[in-house]
Parts: structure tokens; C-alpha cells; sequence
């Protein structure tokens, strides 16, 4: 057929991504270079607007043909020799696969490379040299070889002619393997005194249009008779080798014989008219008729021999057989393994069934030798499926983890069914490339920080931090806040990159004791993926508050010279702003004129009298308590206390009168007035009460007043509120005025003038019977 012309076969679907499929073309040997073939890419189903994309190309040993990356066309790109390519072979193709990606397929061509008269007949020599006797029988035959011709078909050898001459004629005779010999057929007589010798061309003639022909000469002598030419035991010898038999196996032994005596039955053996390739693989003894291999054998090369022997005697007459050799196929080839094409890297999103690896597998042994099986070797989520002509197929057969495996390395072993069987295996590497398929995970859902108070703005708190299983981009991980508790968001800053959390100011463990904050990670995939975790951070206390006391306020307080020892003098209060260990705290008396005269209670802060007062004791007392607590350094602080003793307030006025004159502030004298002015308006209440109160007694007091008579009354209610809840001591205190006493014990007042404080203490009414005993009892602590 011409380029693509008829003689193209097309068993392919019409779409390009069908199964296995096959484009078959014809093509005449010996076409010029650029020559179309075919439009490959029009019966693939491309189109030229396709050809970029799908990147159309081919894959073979040897490039005899190119494809136009233009128009798809298959043209020659090699010169094609029918003989060179395929030798004796009666048909000559040459088969290859067409690749195209996205998606990856495979296609198998096969173009058929038809003969054309390009080789004539050649004999194996120019000259025949033959001996007859003179008394050789009309019919005798004499072998005379086989010419050669390349071409086949009716290109071929098709017979012979010989020079016309009286004597003798040729005959064509066919082997068992097609091929076509001359034999020469004596018709009459000899006579040796007529004519010693001939000569004649003999002509090997083709079937080609225009036939070609090749010639030799034949020189003929006529020697003297030799009745009895030699015989052979058989016209045909066979014999079968295997081809990994050595060299030096004997083929087989041939034998002649002849009926003449002497010399003339001397028979000695000889190969006749040969090619050289034959020549070179046999050797026949002379005397016995041994053949022997010489060369080592191979069946995909030759798969048999046929040998000419010839039996000479001694008066030159000659005999002819055939030697039959058939050689045996021994599994001796190894299948042969080609990756043609790898997609590498796939991605790990990529469906199961996807092509990721053609192969091409070829065994030049026969038969069950020739049978491959391909298989894959390693753990690997793959497979491989049969496409057609040796071909096969590398698929997914599952889903692709990068993060498990970022590559996969299998072997592709092919197998034939000889015995043994022999192997070939090819390394097949498939890199998996990342998709952004993971969140960063953080090393914990919690975290926990413990910072000290007082911290200096910009310290480090604690790191987060967040692994990505994915690569690249996909496994770049950020941070940032993403939320948290109420107001949280000042107090702590992420850097971005790092996961480091930075205090953004100092905290205040009294402001605040804890908070807590959610942090997210976020890769860099497109999309992007992310996760958060909760960072809770603990603000520790710092010793940064010293005590704070909070009673007695700056005055004096009059305590009995019959106080005995144990005498509630008066009780200090204190608050620590800070917590724990910092906020515990203790009492201490550290200055006072009679150090022996009172104490101050460790933890209480009571101030009470270390022993019974005495006269000789001075009337004035200045005491200082410092309060401590237990944090490191510790802080404290002081408070100061006046203490008058006296038996009476008539008697304790002055040193209170002195205590006034020596406060010399504006606002202290201010605040004096104005307490002063309170208990007047006070005592005038209580004195018209009482006048009420003395005439209800007459008629009958009522049952709801008549507690009054054993109650104490406080008047602390002007000086101080009766709850203070700030700090770590709440405490509440009453002051009493009972009966008998002009002040009630433990009692602490401003220092008032002394015009209205002797006023305020004249006008005073009792409020009940003092018990011996009796202290003040409304001074007790409570917690």
C-alpha cells in the first residue's frame, strides 16, 4: 500500500483514552526520509489543536520512524532495509508505542515493511570447478548450491537456466525450508576424446518486476571412467542440537559407499557449496564423515541448518546428501524490562487507577521460554495490569499518603515459564508530592504558665508549638491569638513565627489572678487548615504590699492604775494586700517607756497588760507595734498608741488636755470639733431618752425596754463603720460607757477640747452595773 494507504489496519476505539489498541500501517522498504506513513494523530483521535497538550511522541529501540509535532503525521525518519531489518523473514514489521499524556496512555503501531526488488541472485561463488568422467550415465545429477537473494516473496530466487549446450541441463529442486537449489542433469554421453572440457554460464533468475539475475561459470572436465560413483546410506540426514550444546558436539555421522576398488573407492567427505555463516558453525571429518560443532549455536538467530555433503572418491566422482540440523531452544534469554515512560512525582490526592508507569517487556526466547509474566516487587500501594503487545501498565491501587511514605521504590520483575525460569526485574521510583491534607497538630490541647507579679513588660511566658505533617508551604506553621477570656487579650502578645507568648505589660496578682488565652496554628496550604489550644496563665504573688493598719487611728486611750494584769489595753488591726505567706501576719511591741508593763498578742494584736498597773508607773505611755508579714523580704509597718493611766477621766483630762494643745495640724483640730460637736448632740439625745425613759418606769416599764437597764451602748459608730472587708482581717468593734466608770475600758477617742470634753463627761448617764471584772468586752476580736 502506499504512505498510509489501504494497507493501514485500525483496531483502536475512536477515543484516545480507550483500552489497549493497535494502528497498523505498510510502507515499501527503501522510501527517502520525510516520506508520509500516515496521520497518526488524526486515527488516535487528536486533533492538531490537541497536539501541545497531550504531547504526542514515540517510543522505540530504534527511531525508524518520527511523528510531526505540528500535524501528527507519521513519516520516515530512518532508511528502511526490509533485509537488513528482518533478514529471511517472510513478513518484516516494526512495531512501537505512541505516548500522549494528560492523562497518560499508551498506543501500540505497527508498520509493515513491504519488499521491493532492490537485491539480484548472487551464487556463493563466481566458478564452479567439476570433474565427470567420460563413462558417467546419462541422468546423473550434480549439486551445484543455492544462490542467495535478500528479497523475499516473488522478489525471491525463483529458478535456474543454463547456457544452451548438448550435453547437460539444470533442473530446480526445493529443501524442506523453501529454499531453491540447482542441481546439473547430464543427458547424454560424454566423450572424452570428442571434448575434454565445457564451460557454461549458468543464471539465477528472480520473480521481481523487472526480474534481476545473477551468473557463475561452470567449468566442467572430463576425466577417464570411474564406473561406480560413491552411494550415501540415506538422500537425507536429520539431527536435532540443542543450542547451548558446546562446541566440539558431535552432530551426527554420514557414510558412503563405493563399489569401485582402489583409489576410485577411496571415499572422502566434504561440505559442498555453502554460505559462510553455515561453513563457519560445522566441520566434517574427511575419513569418517563426523560433522561436528564448531561454533556455539543460537536459536533466535538460526533455528536450523541444512548442510550439503559430498562423498568424493578416489576417481572423482562425487555424491550428495543433505543434513538436516534442527536446533533446539533453550530458556538461555532473560525477559527484558524497559520503563518507557514514569509520571513521577504523583500527587497523594491522586485516585487509584492512576497511571503513573508504562513498561515494555520482551523475551527472544520461544514458546514457553518466550512467555512472560510481570509481577512487582515490594511493598508499595501499586499495581500492574496487562495492556497488550509485551506492554503493561503501573497503576495506583489506593490511596496515596505522603506523610507515611514521600516515595515508593518497587521492583518490576518479569518472569518467563522456561524451566528454570529466568528473571529480570527494573527499579521503579515514584516520588509522592505533598497536598495540604493536615492540620498542625499541637504538641499539647493545654497549656499552663506560672509568671511572677512585677514582671517587666516584653518577658516570655512559655512557647507553643504546633507540628504540620505536611512539606513546603503546607507545613509552615503560624500563630496567633484567637480569643480568650475577658480582657485577656492586653495582658499577652504570639509571635508569628516562633509560637513564643510575650507578657505585653506587668501584671498585678491583686488585680488579676489568672486568665487564660486561645492560640491558633495555621499552615501555609491553599486552602489553609488550623487548630487552636488554650494557654491558662497563674499570676504568682509577689511580697509587693506592706501591711496596712487599720485601727487604732492617731489618739489616746485611758486605762484604770487598777487594771490587773491580762487588761484588754486596746487591739491593733491590720490588712496585706498580698496573699498566702505575704499576707500572714504577726505582732510586736517594739518601743514602750515600761517594756515589762504590756504585750501585744503574736497573731491578735491585742495589747493587754503584762502585769498590774502600779503607782509608780508613769501616767503617760507611748507604744509602738510593728506589724509584719512573712514574705521575702518582709514588709511592715507601725502603729502608735497613747495610753493614759488614770483612775478616773477627771484625772486622765490633763494628759489628754496636753496631748490636744500638742497636735498643732488645722485638719486634726477640725476633726476634734466636729467629733466634739456629735457627742454633744448625742448626750443631749440620750439625756431627753432617759427623762422619758424615767417617767415610763413610774407607770410601768414595757417589756421591750427592759433589757436596756444590763445593755451596753456603742458610740463607735461615729469614729469608724462597724465592718471593714478590705484585706485579709475583717474585723467589727463597739465602745461602752459602764456604770462606775467615766470611760469605758479600752475605749480610744480623739483628744477633744477640754471645755466640751469635760462637758460631754459630766453630762453622762450610766447605762448599767459594772461588773468587778468587767473590761472592754465589746473590744473582743471576731473572725
Amino acid at each position: 500500500g502506499g504512505a498510509g494507504g489501504s494497507g493501514r489496519e485500525r483496531r483502536a476505539g475512536a477515543g484516545v483514552r480507550a483500552g489497549a489498541g493497535r494502528l497498523r500501517y505498510s510502507v515499501p522498504e527503501e522510501m527517502p526520509k520525510g516520506s508520509l506513513v500516515g496521520p497518526l494523530a488524526r486515527d488516535l483521535g487528536l486533533s492538531p489543536a490537541d497536539l501541545p497538550a497531550r504531547q504526542l511522541r514515540l517510543s522505540a529501540e530504534k527511531q525508524y520512524f518520527g511523528v510531526s509535532g505540528e500535524t501528527g503525521n507519521l513519516y520516515v525518519s530512518e532508511r528502511l532495509d526490509r533485509e537488513e531489518m528482518c533478514g529471511e523473514a517472510a513478513s518484516c514489521s516494526v512495531s512501537f508505542e505512541a505516548l500522549v499524556q494528560n492523562p497518560l496512555n499508551v498506543f501500540h503501531v505497527e508498520v509493515a515493511i513491504q519488499d521491493i526488488n532492490d537485491n539480484a541472485p548472487r551464487f556463493l561463488q563466481d566458478s564452479f570447478q567439476l570433474e565427470i568422467n567420460e563413462f558417467t550415465s546419462p541422468g546423473t545429477r550434480f549439486y551445484l548450491g543455492t544462490a542467495e537473494d535478500a528479497d523475499v516473496g516473488s522478489n525471491s530466487l525463483q529458478g535456474y537456466e543454463l547456457e544452451a549446450n548438448g550435453y547437460f541441463a539444470v533442473e530446480v529442486k526445493e529443501s524442506q525450508d523453501g529454499s531453491k537449489f540447482a542441481e546439473l542433469v547430464l543427458r547424454r554421453a560424454l566423450d572424452r576424446e570428442s571434448e575434454q572440457s565445457l564451460r557454461l554460464v549458468l543464471t539465477a533468475l528472480d520473480g521481481g518486476e523487472p526480474p534481476r539475475s545473477g551468473t557463475a561459470q561452470l567449468c566442467i572436465n572430463v576425466t577417464d571412467a570411474n564406473d561406480n560413483p560413491p552411494v550415501f546410506a540415506q538422500d537425507r540426514y536429520r539431527a536435532s542440537l540443542r543450542e547451548d550444546a558446546p562446541p566440539g558436539s558431535m552432530v551426527l555421522n554420514v557414510s558412503a559407499s563405493d563399489a569401485d576398488a582402489g583409489t576410485n573407492a577411496r571415499i572422502t567427505y566434504g561440505f559442498g557449496k555453502m554460505p559462510a555463516k553455515v561453513l563457519r558453525k560445522f566441520v566434517v571429518d574427511a575419513e569418517s564423515g563426523t560433522i561436528t560443532l564448531q561454533e556455539a549455536l543460537d536459536f533466535e538467530d538460526t533455528r536450523a541448518f541444512s548442510l550439503a555433503v559430498e562423498a568424493r572418491d578416489g576417481g572423482g566422482l562425487v555424491a550428495h546428501c543433505e543434513v538436516e540440523v534442527e536446533v533446539l531452544d533453550v530458556n538461555d534469554n532473560a525477559p527484558e524490562v524497559t520503563l518507557t515512560s514514569v509520571s513521577s512525582p504523583v500527587p497523594e490526592d491522586a485516585p487509584a487507577g492512576t497511571v503513573v508507569a508504562l513498561v515494555k517487556v520482551r523475551d527472544r526466547d520461544s514458546g514457553e521460554n518466550g512467555q512472560v509474566s510481570c509481577e512487582l516487587s515490594g511493598e508499595a500501594p501499586l499495581s500492574i495490569v496487562a495492556s497488550s503487545g509485551g506492554s503493561y501498565k503501573v497503576v495506583t491501587a489506593s490511596a496515596l499518603d505522603r506523610e507515611q511514605a514521600p516515595e515508593h521504590r518497587v521492583a518490576v520483575v518479569a518472569r518467563d515459564r522456561g524451566s528454570p525460569a529466568l528473571s529480570s526485574r527494573a527499579a521503579l521510583v515514584l516520588e509522592v508530592s505533598d497536598v495540604n491534607d493536615n492540620a498542625p497538630v499541637f504538641e499539647e490541647a493545654a497549656y499552663s504558665a506560672y509568671v511572677a507579679e512585677n514582671n517587666a513588660a516584653g518577658a516570655p511566658v512559655l512557647r507553643v508549638r504546633a507540628r504540620d505533617a505536611d512539606a513546603g508551604a503546607n507545613g509552615r506553621v503560624s500563630y496567633w491569638l484567637a480569643g480568650g477570656s475577658a480582657g485577656a487579650a492586653p495582658y499577652v502578645s504570639v509571635e508569628a513565627r516562633s509560637g513564643a507568648v510575650y507578657a505585653q505589660r506587668s501584671f498585678d496578682y491583686e488585680q488579676c489572678r489568672e486568665f487564660a488565652v486561645a492560640v491558633r496554628a495555621q499552615d501555609g496550604g491553599a486552602p489553609a487548615r488550623s487548630s487552636t489550644a488554650t494557654v491558662r496563665v497563674f499570676v504568682l504573688d509577689r511580697n509587693d504590699n506592706a501591711p496596712r493598719v487599720l485601727w487604732p487611728a492617731a489618739g489616746a486611750g485611758v486605762v484604770p492604775r487598777s487594771a490587773e494584769a491580762g487588761y484588754l489595753v486596746a487591739k491593733v488591726v491590720a490588712v496585706d494586700a498580698d496573699a498566702g505567706r505575704n499576707a500572714w501576719l504577726s505582732y510586736e511591741l517594739v518601743q514602750a517607756p515600761e517594756p515589762a508593763l504590756f504585750r501585744v498578742g503574736l497573731h491578735s494584736g491585742e495589747v493587754r497588760t503584762a502585769r498590774a498597773v502600779s503607782e509608780r508607773d508613769a501616767a503617760k505611755q507611748r507604744l509602738v507595734a510593728v506589724v509584719k508579714d512573712h514574705g521575702q523580704p518582709a514588709l511592715s509597718a507601725t502603729a502608735t498608741l497613747h495610753v493614759v493611766l488614770a483612775e478616773s477621766l477627771q484625772e486622765a483630762l490633763p494628759e489628754l488636755s496636753e496631748r490636744a494643745a500638742g497636735a498643732d495640724s488645722p485638719a486634726e483640730l477640725q476633726f476634734y470639733l466636729v467629733l466634739a460637736l456629735a457627742l454633744l448632740s448625742a448626750l443631749f439625745l440620750l439625756s431627753v431618752a432617759l427623762a422619758v425613759l424615767a417617767r415610763v418606769r413610774r407607770a410601768g416599764p414595757p417589756a421591750v425596754l427592759r433589757c436596756l437597764g444590763a445593755q451596753r451602748f456603742s458610740v463607735a459608730g461615729a469614729a469608724f463603720p462597724a465592718d471593714f472587708c478590705e484585706g485579709t482581717l475583717p474585723y467589727s468593734y463597739n465602745l461602752c460607757v459602764a456604770p462606775g466608770r467615766a470611760v469605758a475600758e479600752g475605749a480610744w477617742l480623739p483628744p477633744p477640747p477640754p471645755s466640751l470634753a469635760a462637758e460631754e463627761l459630766l453630762g453622762a448617764e450610766p447605762c448599767g452595773k459594772r461588773s468587778p471584772t468587767s473590761s472592754a468586752g465589746a473590744g473582743e476580736p471576731f473572725s
